[in-house]
């Protein structure tokens, strides 16, 4: 069965194999097999320092290449992007913010339109945090979700859990089941029968 949905992991943590990526992974586990998934960590794909051009000449920013050129396919090509980053200082990793940052290059590249694409996807985050109190991982709930109103995508929301050491999230029972149930919204929508008119075969 072809999927009309693939989602990106972009892997956001400094540490490989990390609580943040145990958890998304035993969360993608749910997603049924038809949906592609592509996984991506960023310190294996380093991005060159964000410029702000905006106010440079034309504005426009160059078709990127290397890393950032595969990044930006990477993130066209995906119906949902899911970020994966641990809390540090209160927010995304420098790996995601980077990350972000280019998007706004990539938004004032002359071609297909940046941000038209991505008001056809959804936003998702996960995210592992040391402290006791959830209420400190506000700040990068709000980064991730005023990003996906800015670009008018979806908001897939925030899967939390705390763990420091690395394997510690999936001592969390209350974490597994959350992220077993995480993605539904999508897996349901994967499993619904096309509406008429939308490919499917419809009777007299």
């Amino acid at each position: 069965m072809h999927s009309s949905r693939s989602f990106l992991f972009v892997l956001g943590s400094s540490r490989p194999a990390g609580n943040s990526e145990a958890l998304a992974r035993r969360a993608a586990a749910a997603l049924p097999g038809s949906v592609a998934q592509r996984w991506i960590r960023l310190s294996d794909h380093p991005l060159p320092r964000f410029e702000d051009l905006r106010h440079t000449g034309t504005g426009l920013y160059e078709e990127p290449d290397g890393n950032a050129g595969m990044l930006r396919e990477a993130t066209r090509g995906a119906t949902d992007i899911v970020i994966v980053s641990p809390l540090y200082w209160y927010s995304v990793s420098a790996e995601v913010k980077l990350y972000l940052d280019h998007w706004s290059g990539w938004m004032r590249v002359p071609g297909p339109r940046f941000t038209e694409e991505m008001r056809e996807k959804t936003l998702w985050g996960v995210t592992a945090y040391a402290s006791a109190d959830a209420s400190l991982a506000d700040p990068l709930i709000g980064t991730l979700r005023n990003t996906a109103d800015y670009l008018r995508m979806d908001w897939g929301g925030v899967l939390l859990a705390n763990g420091t050491r690395p394997g510690q999230v999936l001592e969390d029972a209350d974490a597994l089941d959350r992220a077993a149930r995480f993605f539904a919204p999508a897996a349901e929508a994967e499993a619904a029968p096309p509406a008429a008119g939308a490919g499917a075969l419809v009777g007299p």
